[in-house]
């Protein structure tokens, strides 16, 4: 007796749709994952180029590389910049809600910071 092997219709249609749902998530919530780690990139060249820099030149600095990087989502005026050991700072934090379908949305909550010292000078 051959036993039989494979898949069944019903589950194959199964996994097609959980497939099918993991796949339009990925696709909704990369666009914004992408643009955090092009704001992140933006702060940490700010915060090693931010020697002697007052706050208002910083926050120049962070708007010239959000116009190149095209960053809508994330402002200037947001940045928060501080010292701590003697080190600028500049900080950030923001929220993105991903509507997913009808009422059922998706929150994800974006931080992070970086100091001169943290790229190695």
């Amino acid at each position: 007796m051959n036993r039989q092997r494979g898949l069944a219709l019903s589950a194959l249609l199964i996994w097609g749709i959980v497939i099918g749902l993991v796949a339009i998530l990925v696709i909704r919530v990369l666009p914004d994952v992408i643009e955090y780690y092009k704001i992140r990139h933006a702060v940490k060249a700010v915060a090693a180029d931010s020697g002697g820099k007052t706050v208002s030149e910083i926050r120049q600095a962070y708007g010239k590389y959000a116009e190149v990087e095209h960053i809508k989502t994330f402002t200037s005026a947001e940045l928060d910049v501080f010292k701590q050991d003697n080190q600028v700072v500049v900080a950030f934090s923001y929220e993105r809600r991903i509507p997913l379908a009808g009422n059922v949305s998706l929150l994800i909550e974006f931080q992070g910071s970086a100091s001169a010292r943290d790229s190695g000078q």
